[in-house]
């Protein structure tokens, strides 16, 4: 006589057990044949909100290594500067690239760090280090800093994820931006393509009392494999689902509705992905959410790089300004942090192909809010960009800084599954100098 039966097409119960490989098939197969979020999105959908601090932070992530020669700290008059022009701020002696005319009106709220510096000039690489503070390790699943903050400032009570990814894209660099790894799933963040419309599956399929039913069906199926020794798989399941229903029935995935904005405040921000991923960013911070990241791509300029940079920098500059306005104008700037950067700079030689290649040596990351004092420059640059002169800050500099303004202590420890504790940041210092 047979030992085993088919519960599901990819479930098979052997000896009166489940099989886990099959359980972790079968639970989004039975979400998905009931109406309930595919699993991915459930996945996603599962970090904390509603920040218990009033402190939040929003990274403008500029994917590929922008020039800083044609945006933060630009060289006219000398041959590694090209052909690229300076334009005046409203801070006297501080001048950035000539193609973000609106920033530079922005400029008494920026603190621009132009001695930032780093070891690594390869994307995924150097993406993971921007990310994390570390490098890539099989040993160790380092979390990105989106979901440390999510776990330091998120209220895992609440029904809104703390952190939230808009932009960032597929392949090996996006994946390079990190996970919440050691922290678990808890703070993995919620990632949408695009910001022009809500979150794939977070529509009812049916009417709510329907949809409880088969929740209540699916806790079921889980049940049982519980009962099979599977308590501990059940048991994060239920967790993800559970905080996955919340979202989907929460009022407050209002926050995700572009079209709840008054057409003046969509005409400011301008148009384009990164414009409205930016107002979702603010939309979502005033909501109560913890940690937003919007992703700018395609900054690796290895190919005409004044021309692309010039368009990059349109669709960057509008947007960027309207967000420090909007968030200044509603009272949020002071508790919240903005933070613009790449994994990288671009070389000062501008290659045969008129581009410029990766660069870690010495580039630009962009601060403001937060507590930061504006209207200022930290470190700089020698005459052609070749090599930081002043104040080298580092990756780990800058995330201690990072730190610092979200009142989080870098120095905490997380544990990995292995035993291991792991700082939050792993040395480095905070920027002093980059607060009021």
């Amino acid at each position: 006589m047979s030992h085993s039966i088919h519960l599901h097409s990819n479930v098979t119960i052997r000896r009166g057990r489940i099989l886990r490989r099959d359980f972790l098939k079968a639970i989004p197969a039975a979400a998905a044949a009931t109406g309930l979020l595919s699993w991915q999105d459930l996945l996603l959908a599962n970090a904390p909100a509603l920040r218990k601090s009033g402190k939040a932070c929003i990274l403008l992530w500029m994917q590929g290594g922008p020039s800083q020669f044609e945006t933060w700290d630009p060289k006219p008059g000398h041959s590694n500067g090209g052909e690229t022009k300076t334009i005046k701020t409203p801070v006297a002696g501080i001048e950035i690239s000539e193609n973000l005319p609106k920033v530079a009106a922005s400029m008494g709220d920026l603190c621009l760090i132009r001695s930032m510096n780093g070891k690594e000039g390869q994307h995924p690489r150097a993406t993971f280090l921007m990310h994390t503070g570390y490098l890539p390790s099989p040993a160790v699943k380092y979390p990105t800093l989106g979901s440390l903050v999510a776990k330091e400032l998120g209220d895992p009570a609440s029904d809104l994820p703390s952190f939230v990814r808009i932009g960032a894209g597929q392949g090996a660099n996006a994946s390079a931006m990190g996970s919440a790894g050691i922290l678990g799933v808890d703070f993995d963040p919620l990632t949408m393509a695009a910001a022009g419309r809500p979150p794939e599956n977070t529509s009812l399929a049916t009417d709510e009392r329907r949809f409880q039913r088969r929740m209540n069906l699916l806790d079921r199926l889980q049940g049982d494999y519980a009962n099979q020794g599977g308590q501990e798989v059940v048991g994060d399941h239920q967790k993800i689902y559970a905080q996955a229903s919340r979202l989907v029935l929460s009022p407050k995935m209002t926050g995700f509705d572009l079209d709840k904005e008054p057409q003046n405040i969509k005409e400011a921000y301008g148009s384009g992905p990164f414009a409205q991923g930016c107002l979702l960013a603010r939309r979502l911070i005033e909501t109560g959410v913890t940690f937003v990241e919007v992703a700018l791509g395609n900054w690796d300029t290895h190919q005409d790089n004044f021309n692309r940079s010039r368009t990059l920098c349109g669709q960057l500059d509008q947007p960027f300004a309207a967000l420090l306005a909007d968030l200044k104008g509603r009272g949020l700037l002071d508790s919240t942090l903005v933070l613009c950067t790449g994994e990288f700079g671009r070389t000062p030689r501008i290659n045969p192909n008129s581009g410029r290649d990766h660069f870690p040596r010495a580039f630009t990351s962009v601060l403001a809010g937060g507590g930061i004092k504006g209207g200022q420059t930290i470190g700089c640059t020698d005459s052609g960009g070749d090599a930081v002169q002043d104040r080298p800050v580092s990756v780990n500099d800058l995330l201690r800084t990072v730190c610092h303004s979200l009142a989080i202590d870098p120095d905490k420890q997380n544990m990995s599954s292995v035993g291991r504790p792991i700082k939050i940041v792993e040395g480095g210092e905070v920027v002093k100098a980059a607060f009021a």
